[in-house]
């Protein structure tokens, strides 16, 4: 009985989806949500130009080593004017940039925008180390669900972990939900990045940034600081847990309790 159920699960389609950086990684990592989803597409596009181009640009330094080859033509002929070859190559360009701005504009925009938020999570950048902030459920100026982010030491891991990525406490955010994401810094510039989330933005001093996250599915997704903060720069890692709203709630009951 056991060698079936363990056949059987062998054959049930399984989704693995990668939401840290591997050794030896080449390409994006599987994006969570819809920006993620757009910034992936959008690059795929682009390359679809660039490859087009590039074998075009290829084929035409061909031709040209072939046909202007010293033994084959010692005399090569003379152009001075190619008035249709010259508004060739300045309107085919610029049509292709306008392909490229049309899409490009819209996913810019669609960053910038910010829907009315279920969730406002305050991030703030120390070196080095994040600290988080829930303020909507605050009962009072001094009573708000807030904590320490620190990386867990190589000498702490628990099998499974992962080095230099992984956290003490998490940032816990419900999926299918509209979280507003509020960054500043205490000391210097630091960035909040999250690879899969499509999210990067940077943590200045005295000023407050904000962007939003819309999880499309649960998952552990692993970020770190994009701005060069000091020594201890790639040891403060960000780990954000992407939950269902009912764990997400108990979530949020326990850490009011704990205040």
């Amino acid at each position: 009985m056991r060698f079936l159920v363990t056949f059987f699960l062998c054959l049930a389609p399984r989704v693995a989806f990668l939401d840290a950086p591997e050794v030896w990684q080449f390409g994006f990592q599987d994006p969570a949500t819809p920006i993620a989803q757009g910034i992936q597409d959008f690059h795929n596009d682009v390359c679809f130009f660039m490859v087009v181009i590039l074998t075009f640009v290829l084929w035409m330094l061909g031709r040209t080593i072939w046909h202007f080859d010293a033994i084959k033509n010692p005399v090569p002929s003379k152009i001075i004017h190619g008035t249709v070859l010259e508004l060739a190559w300045t309107v085919t360009p610029s049509f292709i940039l306008m392909i490229i701005a049309v899409p490009s504009f819209a996913l810019l925009y669609s960053m910038d925008e910010i829907t009315d938020p279920a969730v406002t999570l305050k991030v703030i950048g120390h070196q080095w180390y994040w600290t988080y902030e829930y303020s909507d459920y605050s009962t009072a100026d001094d009573q708000s669900i807030i904590f320490d982010s620190y990386m867990v030491a190589e000498d702490d891991l628990e099998l499974g972990q992962l080095r230099l990525l992984e956290v003490d406490n998490r940032v816990v955010l419900p999926v299918k939900t509209h979280v507003r994401v509020l960054i500043t810094a205490a000391d210097v510039l630091h960035s909040w990045a999250i690879p899969s989330l499509g999210v990067k933005c940077d943590a200045v001093p005295g000023r407050l940034n904000q962007t939003s996250i819309f999880l499309n599915r649960e998952g552990v997704f692993y970020g770190q600081c994009s701005e060069l903060c000091g020594a201890n720069h790639g040891f403060m890692p960000i780990v954000v847990e992407g939950v269902d709203l009912e764990d997400y709630i108990s979530w949020i009951s326990n850490k009011i309790e704990e205040i």
